[in-house]
């Protein structure tokens, strides 16, 4: 669509970034006129938000700083609204600009943008942007910030990617502490990446699963440095996780290996911290 002269009449008010081409250090004059200015932009409604849009390029095609903030300020603005309608209005103008032709840097923005103002309303779409490589990190983030409808998305893609978006998918899991990943998370133990392995030890703590306990200790058993002290820590976590949950035989488990096996000078904040736990409950 032709973006409107009034609109665009709009955007060219926006002050001019500082001398390093940021909106960082804005004096009050500056601040001022962008109070002023952001809602009159939101009021052009779907057309302003898609007119904004039409007028971002990729990087390295052209300057697009002033409508690229106005439509973080304008997100920003529907946020701070106590107006359901109006933000879910604006979220979905954004997403119906997610996964069609427009540059992926440009969508890979849009999306940044869906976590600030999205809501459950375009979890779908988030959803279907897991499966595009390029956009899977930003959307599996925007789906973590927003929480409502995030993780039957999340599990929905995970059978359908690998490596990095798998990966992603799986840290976001684990974020929102998903049970129903419990699965995902045991073969993450197994898997050839050694973050993706991590992501899953990770996972398993979170979620105080005590079945996976053994295969946890395990992994962390079988790796050395920099993994290894990683999924240590995971099964510390998963203790701590499974003491708080009333799980105490299970917890007691766990601090007993790690005090008997992390011996090393490496390990020995791992030594300590099992040997403390083991000390403390009554």
């Amino acid at each position: 669509m032709a973006v409107s002269e009034e609109l665009k009449a709009l955007v060219n008010q926006v002050p001019d970034p500082d001398k390093n081409g940021t909106y960082v250090n804005l004096d009050q004059a500056k601040t001022e006129k962008l109070r002023q200015l952001v809602p009159e932009i939101h009021k052009g409604g779907r057309d302003a938000v898609l007119g904004l849009i039409d007028m971002l390029v990729e990087p390295g095609k052209g300057s697009d700083i002033k409508p690229h903030f106005a439509l973080h300020l304008v997100a920003v603005h529907v946020t701070g609204l106590a107006d359901e309608k109006a933000r879910a209005a604006f979220a979905l103008a954004l997403a119906s600009q997610v996964g069609g032709d427009r540059p992926k840097a440009v969508q890979q923005y849009l999306i940044r943008e869906l976590q600030v103002a999205g809501g459950k309303e375009v979890a779908e779409t988030l959803g279907k942007a897991l499966l595009d490589a390029e956009l899977c990190d930003a959307a599996a983030q925007a789906l973590a910030a927003i929480r409502d409808g995030a993780a039957e998305q999340l599990l929905a893609a995970l059978p359908k990617v690998q490596g990095r978006s798998r990966l992603s998918l799986i840290k976001k899991l684990a974020v929102l502490r998903c049970g129903k990943a419990a699965d995902a998370f045991k073969q993450a133990l197994g898997a050839e990446d050694p973050d993706i392995r991590i992501a899953g030890a990770w996972g398993i703590a979170r979620i105080a699963d005590a079945s996976a306990a053994d295969a946890l200790l395990k992994t962390a058993d079988a790796h050395q440095d920099w993994e290894r002290f990683n999924e240590s820590d995971a099964c510390m976590a998963l203790a701590d996780n499974l003491l708080a949950a009333g799980q105490k035989a299970e917890a007691m488990a766990i601090y007993m290996h790690l005090a008997r096996t992390r011996t090393g000078p490496a390990e020995r904040h791992i030594h300590e911290a099992a040997e403390r736990a083991l000390a403390a409950p009554k």
